[in-house]
């Protein structure tokens, strides 16, 4: 089968916050945050709906992409309702391999959990969300189900379980978690009890998502130079892997340029870099990283991503008195 190309970790910081404005926030919500998650609960929904109707990869590979395409626009927020919310939508990296022995067993016992949307939530991670349709629709162990089959049945069930989670996170997001950041600092806020706080949680999901492509987006497949893992490439079997490093990182910029209210002129240029990088890669699934020319664009690729967050760093952090410092995930 053809595979169609279109794709929290530690973090050094230490927040000094000098007084921002609570605009910034909303803001970010308002421009970037809530009209994403919007999109993908909106693209979620054509996903059911066509394999509802035709549950066959390749009738579900168009809708697939999109789907793919919203989530990374808020993939790496990881706080509130994402904090748990994201692993059942986007288990990976799957370093033990649950996905594929997940899937196998329920269709080896044609499981009748895969009939019922409503126990299929209770399933495991592994066998929900969108690299479970990775592996299902692209894999060659899954993607030869024929119509009317258990697959196909296994497949439109976790379209439509993907769909209702992603109107879940809409919901928490734009209600009850979007009144939280906004309120940070009134009483009975104990999530945030500063302004500040809110801001720096937004401004930390930035960077970590930026740190979050460079080490593992593409570190996982560049492994080493004497031991490349093209295997670990995200989605690889549906060809999203570059796609997914590139998205990523125009989401961060995206979010960062909505979170500063003035202009981020070197920032504009990293990503400018990192695009014309990205263009140079010639294999979307990096699985030619095995080849030195090909893992020497791969490295010039991830110091571009680098270079984005580096610059955020600087136009956005620098402004707000933030500095290089300790781990922000410690929770000091």
């Amino acid at each position: 089968m053809r595979l169609i190309t279109t794709p929290v970790l530690s973090l050094s910081l230490v927040l000094c916050l000098a007084a921002p404005s609570l605009a910034d926030v909303k803001s970010a919500l308002d421009a970037h945050i809530l009209p994403a998650f919007a999109r993908f609960a909106e693209s979620a929904d054509a996903l059911a709906e066509t394999a509802g109707a035709d549950c066959r990869p390749e009738a579900m590979a168009e809708a697939y992409h999109t789907a793919f395409d919203a989530w990374i626009a808020v993939s790496d927020l990881r706080i509130g309702p994402s904090e748990t919310g994201a692993l059942s939508v986007a288990f990976w990296p799957d370093g033990r391999g649950s996905t594929p022995r997940a899937l196998a067993q329920l269709i080896a016992e044609e499981d009748p959990v895969a009939f019922d949307l409503k126990a299929y939530a209770e399933v495991s991670i592994a066998a929900r969300g969108l690299f479970a349709l990775d592996m299902l629709m692209f894999d060659p162990e899954f993607f030869d189900y024929a119509p009317q089959s258990y697959g196909c049945t296994l497949a439109a069930t976790i379209a439509a379980d993907l769909a209702l989670q992603a109107h879940a996170l809409e919901a928490a997001w734009s209600g009850p978690f979007a009144d939280t950041l906004q309120s940070a600092g009134a009483d009975g806020n104990t999530a945030f009890l500063t302004p500040d706080e809110a801001l720096r949680a937004i401004y930390t999901q930035i960077l970590t998502s930026l740190e979050f492509t460079a080490d593992t987006r593409l570190g996982l497949p560049m492994g080493t130079f004497d031991q490349p893992r093209p295997l670990r490439a995200e989605a690889r079997r549906s060809g999203r892997s570059l796609r997914n490093v590139v998205l990523a990182a125009e989401a961060a910029h995206g979010l960062a340029s909505a979170l500063a209210d003035w202009p981020l002129p070197e920032t504009q240029a990293a990503l400018a870099r990192l695009q014309v990088a990205a263009a140079r890669i010639t294999d979307p699934a990096f699985q030619d990283v095995t080849d030195p020319q090909a893992r020497l664009r791969a490295e010039v690729l991830q110091q571009a991503v680098r270079g984005l967050q580096a610059a955020i760093e600087e136009e956005i952090g620098a402004q707000l008195g933030i500095a290089p410092g300790f781990n922000a995930q410690d929770g000091d």
